[in-house]
């Protein structure tokens, strides 16, 4: 069977092997039921789906007159697909629509040969390929859409409502920066601030964070009048400006009370440092491709310039630090607030601990130049996310590495000789065979199995309901896609019999063709033998004559087959003579009679009863239908016949004793009238 590995113990008939030790997975089950419990069955629903029935015993109505629940019947969900936040309807569409661009990187990635792989890895082509790949993966994970925008913009609001993004589309992007995108090499930190503007959200159901930080701090906002009196409003400056976050951090400062009408006459001094803190952030130089309008800081495409902007800012920022406006400052919680925003923009290291909540806020800049260890990052992927990611982020983790293609594409004693890349492929394809909806795209991604691909396949099309008209369409269209001739002629076999034997005697016959099965073909022909009629009057033959009909000109593949087809033929001819038909029906007939008897496939045991039945044509009144050629070829058929009588297996027809005498006066009287007639 495909996939059995030498030595795998119990799971010795698995199609992909299992660990020996798996770990036991906890589902609740809230059937919502009062003891005692009776029974419980458990069987397969749709897709990874089991369906639990819970019955209660039998007990008395209650006094109130009504009756508790005898059972319940739940689904409970194996798979994990990020916690329930893609429904299954998402699912198929991700399922089918990364078929596509999966199939056309391998396309691309097997027309390259092996001794140009690694420079063709290498080119800047090969990259191109790798980013249309993943952007349109990415694309089928969603894309968060801000809500509409108010007529007017209120000054508090910090932070817009956007739909939640996906664990699965950040863990894609991420992956997507440190290992596929080579143009964000260059400004990698830039990148990873944008990542986790977007996606710091997610975090926040675990643990603190700085966007729930300031969700909850927005809040407080629509309540408090002197924001810059409170911590908290320091606090929010401090943490959205250690990750990036510029825009909401000048925001946030210009809520400070100095720059109210009425105060900026008392509080000039204040309301100068204020602004000073801020236009330095709005100055901020940044190492990236391009800035957005609504994104503050002043763009670098180069290092080298980006570099001396960067210290000339810094410089900036430590004059203002040491600035001695800060002494006529009275508000003391402005000036402290500020001074440490000041520390925060110079990376002063306990300014960002403290500003920041959990490790990839604080340590987001070790990550920019640790590239994390590939198996480090499939254990995760595999733990968190499930089959399809690593099925398809495999491609991004080892494009223009070279080791890492090597770790994926390494056969593994453990794994039955097949490589982790394989084994991806091969969880993923089981998940995809195991649902109605999602089987036929499985084939896309098994073909890519160079060990255990095609076994699998043959398996997975062989377990199909080919019953069902369209499901066997699409499993012989998949075996001619993939040159699986046998496979194919075998399920027509399998649907064959299966219609056969449910009385859809027609679709067994036309299937058994498409197959060539000349055996059962063949089969049928001795079945059809017994039931087609001695005579005219038998309706016997008409009941299989439209199914004689079927097996048209085809017929002659199946050897025995052609005879009842010409059969047919004579029988119309013969019919239409003793209706009273003109003589050249009668022609017609006999020509029909000596082809059905010089046919090597018309059996023996039915020569006599084939004469017999045209016994009117050898009396024919007019002049003889036979000429003397003719005639003697039945007059050896008949001499065949008569040595044939005389071995003991042969069986005589259901007919009159006196049918073979008969039949050789007429045949000889025909012969008389044809050499006068000559």
């Amino acid at each position: 069977m495909p996939g059995m590995t030498s030595d795998s113990g119990d799971h010795s008939t698995s199609v992909v092997p299992i660990s020996p030790n798996p770990q036991p997975t906890t589902y609740p089950l809230h059937h919502g039921l009062k003891p005692p419990i009776a029974r419980l069955s458990i069987s397969w629903a749709r897709g990874n789906t089991l369906r639990v029935t819970v019955l209660r015993q039998p007990q008395p109505s209650a006094a109130n007159g009504e009756e508790e629940a005898g059972g319940r019947v739940l689904e409970v969900k194996l798979s994990d697909n990020g916690d329930g936040e893609i429904d299954d309807a998402q699912w198929r569409r991700i399922a089918y629509g990364s078929v596509t661009p999966f199939a056309l990187l391998q396309s691309r990635k097997n027309s390259t040969s092996t001794l140009s792989k690694i420079s063709a890895l290498d080119s800047t082509e090969w990259w191109q390929y790798i980013m249309e790949y993943s952007r349109e993966i990415n694309s089928l994970l969603g894309n968060p859409k801000p809500s509409p925008s108010l007529a007017i913009e209120d000054q508090k609001t910090v932070l817009k409502d956007v739909q939640k993004p996906t664990c699965f589309k950040a863990a894609w992007e991420l992956m997507e920066i440190f290992y596929a995108d080579q143009h964000s090499q260059a400004w990698i930190p830039e990148r990873l601030l944008d990542w986790l503007a977007d996606y710091d959200c997610l975090f926040s159901g675990t643990q603190p964070t700085v966007h729930s930080e300031l969700v909850n701090f927005q809040k407080e906002l629509v309540t408090r009048q002197a924001v810059e009196d409170h911590p908290k409003y320091w606090e929010a400056i401090s943490s959205t400006l250690a990750i990036g976050w510029l825009e909401i951090g000048v925001k946030l400062l210009r809520l400070h009370g100095s720059y109210d009408f009425d105060q900026l006459g008392s509080r000039e001094t204040e309301n100068g440092l204020v602004e000073a803190v801020a236009v330095l952030i709005s100055k901020m130089p940044r190492l990236r491709a391009d800035l957005g309008a609504d994104k503050l800081g002043e763009c670098y495409k180069n290092k080298p310039d980006f570099v001396k902007a960067w210290e000339k800012w810094r410089a900036q920022i430590t004059k203002l630090d040491c600035s001695a406006f800060w002494l006529q400052c009275e508000h003391h919680q402005t000036r402290d607030g500020l001074k440490n925003i000041l520390q925060t923009m110079l990376g002063n290291s306990t300014s960002l601990s403290n500003a920041t909540f959990h490790w990839m806020e604080l340590y987001i800049a070790h990550f920019l130049y640790i590239r994390p260890f590939t198996a480090v990052v499939l254990a995760e992927c595999s733990k968190s996310f499930g089959s399809w990611m690593m099925a398809h982020a495999a491609e991004l983790l080892t494009a223009g590495n070279i080791q890492a293609e090597m770790l994926l594409q390494k056969e593994q004693f453990q794994l039955g000789g097949i490589c982790i890349e394989e084994l991806n492929r091969l969880v993923y394809a089981q998940v995809l065979s195991s649902h109605a909806l999602t089987w036929q795209i499985a084939p896309i991604y098994l073909s890519s199995c160079m060990k255990q691909g095609m076994g699998l396949l043959e398996t997975v099309l062989s377990k199909q309901a080919l019953q069902h008209d369209q499901v066997l369409l699409k499993s012989i269209e998949i075996c001619r896609l993939y040159e699986l001739g046998t496979v194919s002629s075998n399920l027509m076999k399998i649907t064959a019999v299966h219609d056969w034997k449910h009385g859809k005697k027609g679709s067994g016959v036309f299937w058994l063709q498409q197959a060539r099965d000349e055996v059962r073909l063949n089969r049928i022909a001795k079945h059809l033998f017994d039931f087609v009629g001695k005579s005219l009057s038998d309706d016997s033959f008409k009941q299989w004559e439209g199914l004689i009909e079927l097996l048209g000109p085809e017929s002659g593949i199946a050897g025995g087959l052609e005879f009842l087809n010409k059969y047919r033929e004579f029988r119309r001819s013969l019919q239409q003579v003793h209706s009273g038909t003109a003589t050249d029906a009668a022609q017609r007939a006999a020509e029909a009679l000596i082809s059905l008897m010089k046919n090597p496939s018309t059996p023996q045991r039915f020569w006599l009863p084939i004469l017999h039945d045209s016994l009117k044509l050898f009396n024919w009144a007019g002049r003889p239908l036979l000429n003397v050629s003719q005639t003697n070829v039945l007059l050896n058929k008949l001499q065949e016949l008569s040595m044939a009588r005389l071995r003991p297996d042969f069986v005589n027809a259901d007919l009159p004793p006196e049918a073979l005498n008969s039949v050789r006066l007429a045949i000889a009287t025909n012969l008389g009238r044809a050499i006068l007639e000559e």
